[in-house]
């Protein structure tokens, strides 16, 4: 039998979506906290309604330019929820959630 070599041909195209909230006050953190969609504005300064739902990619969040660890937060389209951490993070302080949704082409 003869060798046989396949060439599979796969794109990956992944589309971006930031949404930016400057803390108006001071936000207390403990497990459960959540902070409103509508806090937020995207990348064209327009107000957040809802924050899109990945299915097949990541979400980064960002408090004062430091990305978060995976396991502090969580997201669904109405707020982000942070979980097992506490603090207080002052008011000026931004915050930036980056949605990043990848789709794959054969």
């Amino acid at each position: 039998m003869a060798l046989s070599l396949m060439n599979i041909h796969v794109n990956v195209t992944g589309t971006s979506t930031r949404f930016f909230n400057v803390l108006a006050d001071a936000l207390v953190i403990t497990d459960g906290t959540t902070v409103p969609a509508t806090d937020f504005f995207d990348d064209t300064g327009t107000a957040a309604t809802e924050f899109p739902i990945v299915t097949n990619g990541y979400y980064n969040l960002y408090v004062n330019g430091v990305l978060q660890e995976g396991g502090a937060y969580s997201v669904d389209a109405d707020e982000i929820t942070f979980n097992t951490i506490t603090g207080t993070i002052s008011a000026g302080t931004p915050i930036i959630l980056e949605a990043v949704d990848l789709v794959t082409v054969v």
